[in-house]
């Protein structure tokens, strides 16, 4: 899932964005309400995850204002206002889901994923396979044949993007965007470390290679090429 989380509490912002990308979903962060308002127009998201009390414009009126404009992204509202009447105005102003605060994470992701199934797009496979490679999202596992593999959260996430683009070239920009969420300096050597980690965990003992470097383009999972 591709979430924008709209919070002006940085640290619980920090806290969201890190939390959503350590379980493999992308997630952009905007500090106050108009900047969320902007991103929330211009970017393809899943869900919204709104704090209701934002500097600039509160999150009733940002989300009034999308649904006004024809914005059907579901957005889960998170207040530290939990009264029945607070939970009745948010969904009366065009929130899809009202989560008081306190929450726990795992509550909140519950109610996220819920949100994105219900919205009716295509389900995202939750297991992938190239040759005997095989990595499970849900429950994290990664195996080759009948080695089970460990992989650091890093490791994981490059892994999950390459095989969900299996037989595709995936440039060091996409890695960059979609695994490291960083949109500058292509050159950094944080890519070759990690792919080289990663080609010794999954291809290493093995006869047949399934992380392949291609040159002058990027990097290619694939079961097959020699």
């Amino acid at each position: 899932m591709r979430l924008l989380i709209i919070e002006d509490d940085r640290e619980s912002a920090d806290y969201l964005v890190k939390a959503f990308r350590e379980v493999g979903h992308i997630a952009d962060h905007a500090a106050d309400g108009e900047e969320g308002l902007a991103m929330a127009e211009s970017g393809d998201y899943d869900v919204l995850v709104v704090d209701r009390m934002l500097p600039k414009r509160d999150g009733l009126s940002l989300i009034g204002m999308l649904r006004d404009k024809g914005n059907t992204t579901p957005v889960l509202i998170l207040s530290a206002l939990g009264q029945v009447d607070d939970r009745i105005k948010g969904l009366r102003a065009g929130g899809d889901d009202y989560l008081p605060k306190p929450y726990s994470f795992a509550e909140l992701l519950a109610r996220v994923e819920v949100l994105s199934r219900r919205r009716g797009g295509p389900a995202e496979d939750t297991l992938y396979r190239v040759g005997d490679l095989e990595l499970d999202r849900l429950s994290h596992r990664v195996a080759r044949g009948k080695d089970e593999l460990t992989l650091q959260p890093r490791e994981f996430r490059l892994l999950e993007y390459l095989m969900k683009h299996a037989g595709q070239v995936v440039t060091r920009t996409m890695l960059l965007e979609n695994v490291w969420d960083y949109h500058f300096d292509p050159q950094t050597n944080v890519i070759d470390v990690h792919i080289s980690r990663l080609r010794s965990k999954i291809d290493k003992g093995f006869e047949r290679p399934l992380l392949h470097t291609i040159r002058g383009a990027g990097y290619m999972i694939r079961d097959g090429i020699r």
